[in-house]
C-alpha cells in the first residue's frame, strides 16, 4: 500500500525539482512513496495506472512518450503520427542528458528541458501515475490536467502485448 507523503518529509532533490515544475504549470500533483524495487505487479501506484515514459530521438532532438506500463510501445505508430521514417531510443547517458533524470523515474515533469510529450489514449482520463525523477516516489496526476499543462498530444501509440503479431518495445 502507498502512503502520500505530507510537507512534513523531506523529499530527494529530484521530487523537488518535479513538484518546482508542476507548481509553475499549475499542475496538481501528489508524491507517493512507493513500496519495494521494480513497478508493481499491478502495474498500479495509488490507486493509478503506471506511466511508463520513453525518451526517443529523432536527430539532434528528443520527445518524451508515456504508456501504460502494461502494453507494449508501438514504433510505427510514433512514426506515423510525427511523419518520420527513423525514431531511435538514446543511450542512458543522452536520456540523463535531456531529462536529468536515470531511466526508471523519467517523467516530463521537472524534466531538464521542455521536450515534446506524447501521452497514449489509454493514460488520458483519470489519474495516472508518473515518474519523479526518484526511484523512492511516484507522481500522481489528473491526466487531462497534465496534457494540459505539458501540451502533451494524446495519440494512440501502444500495443496490447496479448495482441498477435504485436511489435515487441525494442523494434524501431
Amino acid at each position: 500500500m502507498s502512503e502520500t507523503v505530507g510537507p512534513q518529509n523531506t523529499y530527494p532533490s529530484e521530487v523537488e525539482r518535479a513538484a518546482a515544475d508542476a507548481a509553475a504549470r499549475g499542475l496538481a500533483v501528489d508524491f507517493v512513496a512507493r513500496e519495494g524495487s521494480g513497478p508493481p505487479a499491478d502495474g498500479m501506484v495509488g490507486g493509478a495506472p503506471i506511466a511508463k515514459t520513453v525518451v526517443v530521438q529523432l536527430g539532434g532532438e528528443f520527445a518524451l512518450v508515456l504508456a501504460p506500463l502494461a502494453a507494449q510501445f508501438s514504433w510505427p505508430k510514433l512514426r506515423a503520427l510525427l511523419g518520420v521514417n527513423r525514431v531511435s531510443l538514446p543511450d542512458a547517458a543522452a536520456a540523463f542528458e535531456a531529462t536529468g533524470y536515470e531511466r526508471g523515474t523519467i517523467s516530463p515533469v521537472g524534466a531538464r528541458s521542455a521536450w515534446p510529450v506524447y501521452l497514449d489514449t489509454a493514460l488520458a482520463a483519470g489519474r495516472i501515475a508518473l515518474g519523479s525523477g526518484s526511484h523512492a516516489f511516484a507522481a500522481l496526476v489528473d491526466a487531462a490536467e497534465f496534457a494540459a499543462a505539458y501540451d502533451a498530444v494524446v495519440a494512440d501509440l501502444s500495443v496490447d502485448p496479448s495482441a498477435a503479431g504485436s511489435t515487441p518495445a525494442a523494434a524501431k
